[in-house]
């Protein structure tokens, strides 16, 4: 197994399949201050295989968790990796979410374990750019069409922004959001530096639906490769009458077909909450991944960590440790 740190952008983002492994995202990580290295596995003297790692430290101990999201097949080539990588940088384990559908003919190391604790959801829903916009507007759910309409029956606009008092829009729905739901969302200087690294190498851009002058809905959307991607975003609870929420949707799907991208990925699809329901209604096919999986290096430090995660009022939580 020929492994070797990659040290040239356009070698990675040629082989990596998503903007989560792409050299910008790694940039953007570095700026939060968190150790990332990015590797190659060469098979007869070529690069065969790329992927970048974070590491994250465990508190109270000296040891580290590895995290490789949204990677490739987690064969027997990526656990020897992965464990010279892991003895090197003291890990206690790796945890990998491999970009990987369950449709793909599986090479699986039985290193890897299924994980107790996924990042990602199992399932996400694509969309199929390529089509016309009349065949997209036709695949999408009776309902959700209505709701467009709605929408621009009653003078919703949305606008295509890049500047800063934008984002300030948009960090401020965020985070009016997540309070109402009541679930973790990253701080605002994870915003800023994903905001700012990825805009710079024009790979992300805010749609803001407005009513009345003021803003109700804001997404944030990244776009790498032939995909567009929509990992977070933010709505006002004012006026849901107007169905902003439903435009911003379709716009960035056009949005996704002005720039001549071939997929729109909503970065997960969870059955427990209402937004899989909004997801669906755009026609986008319902795709399954492989899963979580974490390959073990300590294994009394991994059992503890676990059983400790699951505690409460003690949980540490693995989501903030890992995705700060």
């Amino acid at each position: 197994m020929d492994l070797r740190p990659i040290t040239n952008k356009t070698q990675l983002n040629k082989l990596i399949t998503h903007v989560m492994q792409s050299w910008q995202w790694g940039e953007f990580r570095k700026l939060l201050g968190i150790k990332i290295l990015r590797y190659g596995i060469y098979q007869n003297g070529k690069l065969k295989t790329a992927f970048q790692i974070t590491f994250h430290k465990i508190p109270f101990i000296s040891q580290y968790v590895g995290y490789l999201p949204k990677g490739p097949m987690p064969d027997k080539d990526l656990a020897e990796a992965l464990k010279k990588i892991g003895q090197e940088q003291n890990c206690a384990f790796i945890k990998v979410e491999p970009d990987i559908e369950s449709s793909v003919v599986s090479r699986q190391s039985s290193d890897f374990h299924p994980s107790p604790k996924p990042l990602f959801t199992k399932y996400n829903f694509i969309l199929d750019l390529t089509k016309s916009e009349e065949e997209l507007l036709k695949n999408i759910h009776s309902k959700t069409r209505y709701n467009i309409r709605v929408a621009e029956k009653h003078g919703v606009k949305v606008e295509e922004r890049t500047d800063d008092k934008a984002f300030e829009i948009y960090l401020k729905l965020y985070f009016e959001t997540t309070l109402r739901q009541g679930y973790h969302g990253h701080n605002e200087n994870y915003h800023w530096k994903v905001w700012q690294t990825l805009k710079n190498a024009n790979m992300a851009r805010l749609l803001i639906a407005f009513y009345q002058g003021k803003p109700l809905t804001a997404w944030m959307l990244l776009n790498f490769k032939d995909t567009l991607y929509y990992p977070y975003g933010g709505s006002s609870k004012l006026h849901p009458e107007v169905m902003a929420n439903n435009l911003v949707a379709w716009e960035a799907i056009k949005l996704g077909k002005k720039l001549k991208l071939k997929r729109f990925d909503m970065w997960g699809a969870d059955f427990k909450h209402g937004f899989h329901k909004f997801k669906q209604g755009y026609g986008g096919q319902l795709v399954e991944y492989i899963g979580t999986f974490d390959l073990v290096l300590n294994w009394p430090v991994y059992i503890l960590f676990t059983a400790i995660d699951k505690m409460t009022p003690l949980k540490i939580h693995l989501l903030k440790l890992l995705k700060k």
